[in-house]
């Protein structure tokens, strides 16, 4: 399988390096309810996930919460509760909107405020070999003593240093340099360390969760485009000066953004559209398949428009499966080339958009054949199993009770089957399709062509 990795530019041949693949994946902030972009990053490698698992290998992956962080702090402080409550609160709403698309749950969920002792470790080592230096109750990593700091983001320091605005941190050394803990002031969460009661930087959770759970070095560290700099470089400098190891991830895998009206979605901004409230009116599956028409590296313009195309892709696949297959006819439809043709496109770097072309050529193959009297049940339980490995559940929201009337439904199959009789089988196919993203099932026979609404 072939993988592109951040660290080199290039897709490379990916083989883990044990028994095992080990995954690390940056999860969310629980401050606040997660929005479609997160919702594409959860996805995005949960499918990887799924489809390594499909060829065979045995997955580790984990997803972090970040409990602790000033965006907490300051939703604790607005609403007058404990920043527990507010974690809590989100991380559970999290949890149900996973569930609601259908999200592979991890191996594990670790959480930073259960990972303290490994964070103080992790940060006391650090400062024993000289790359972290205490300065008035909080600690900092010295970027200057990692020569290879900048080789993920492909960035000088000299480049950051002016492209980049750091926080002037009395008791710095160098303003590059990052927090690993951070005194708390009055009133925050806190926890005792050698230095003063305090808390995690952001940076430093993830390198003490991936190394407890994953090993000193990982296959895959996942994430979003816009965490490669300074959090997933930041990561890797703390991570390699900790174990002595020249890489902490052996592929890094980020995901495009997310837009809405040409601008990143993100919660500080506003910009967003909430998962639970994208899922009211659309299916998990069809939120899949509009996912699934760009490829994971490309940006996404969230736009209902995609989505209803993607709610009508849905049906269609849905149809293929419920209608009658002719299991006792004599030929059957062979999917082998379709199962092959799927299987490479996620070979290539997880080519979901031509993955998902395969499934629907296969659709109209099963279409095709069973209106000529074909036994397409075998075609079906492909169709069935590379959907599976997809997330998609394949589940029809209730029936419509609007949509075209039994006369007009009527006059559509009499018009498909006046361009099957003149041989323009394309226009057959249309028609169908069309049928297909109105609800309507047909199936064809000896008798004719008998249809219902899905």
């Amino acid at each position: 399988m072939q993988l592109y990795n951040t660290l080199t530019r290039q897709k490379e041949e990916f083989q883990p390096a044990g028994d095992e693949v080990s995954m690390y994946v940056c999860g969310v902030t629980v401050y606040d309810y997660s929005h479609v972009g997160h919702a594409l990053s959860a996805i995005t490698f949960e499918v990887l996930h799924r489809y390594l698992e499909y060829r065979g290998y045995k997955v580790r992956r984990v997803v972090n919460f970040t409990d602790v962080d000033d965006k907490i702090i300051a939703r604790s402080e607005r609403e007058g509760v404990s920043t527990e409550e507010i974690s809590k609160r989100f991380t559970e709403a999290y949890l149900e909107d996973m569930d609601a698309l259908n999200i592979l749950p991890p191996t594990l969920y670790p959480k930073a405020t259960e990972e303290i002792p490994q964070i103080v470790e992790l940060i006391s080592d650090l400062i024993g070999k000289g790359f972290a230096y205490e300065a008035e109750g909080s600690v900092y990593f010295r970027v200057r003593n990692d020569e290879s700091y900048g080789e993920l983001s492909h960035r000088t320091l000299e480049d950051m240093m002016q492209g980049t605005r750091f926080e002037l941190e009395s008791g710095k050394e160098y303003p590059a340099d990052f927090a690993l803990w951070k005194l708390s002031k009055p009133g925050e969460p806190a926890w005792e360390s050698p230095w003063s009661k305090g808390r995690p930087g952001w940076h430093i959770e993830c390198s003490a969760m991936a190394y407890h759970h994953l090993g000193d070095v990982i296959d895959i560290h996942g994430g979003g485009l816009d965490l490669i700099f300074p959090h997933h470089e930041n990561e890797v400098a703390q991570s390699r000066a900790y174990t002595g190891k020249s890489e902490f991830a052996r592929f890094w895998l980020h995901n495009g953004m997310l837009r809405l009206s040409g601008e990143k979605m993100s919660k500080s901004t506003g910009n967003i559209v909430r998962v639970r409230d994208a899922l009211k009116t659309h299916s998990s599956d069809a939120f899949r398949l509009w996912i699934f028409s760009s490829h994971y590296r490309s940006p996404l313009l969230y736009e209902e428009e995609g989505l209803e195309a993607a709610e009508r892709a849905a049906r269609r696949l849905r149809n293929a499966l419920n209608a009658p297959a002719n299991p006792t006819a004599e030929e059957p439809l062979d999917p082998a080339r379709y199962k092959e043709r799927f299987i490479e496109a996620m070979e290539d770097d997880l080519n979901l958009p031509q993955a998902t072309a395969a499934l629907f050529d296969l659709v109209r193959d099963i279409n095709r054949s069973r209106d000529t009297g074909m036994d397409v049940s075998g075609a079906r339980d492909t169709l069935r199993e590379l959907s599976g490995v997809l997330g998609l559940t394949l589940e029809g929201p209730a029936a419509q009770t609007d949509g075209p009337s039994d006369a007009e439904i009527e006059e559509m199959i009499g018009e498909r089957a006046l361009a099957r009789s003149e041989s323009r089988y394309e226009d057959a196919d249309t028609i169908r399709d069309r049928l297909d993203a109105l609800g309507i099932s047909i199936s064809d026979s000896a008798d004719g062509t008998s249809w219902s609404r899905v």
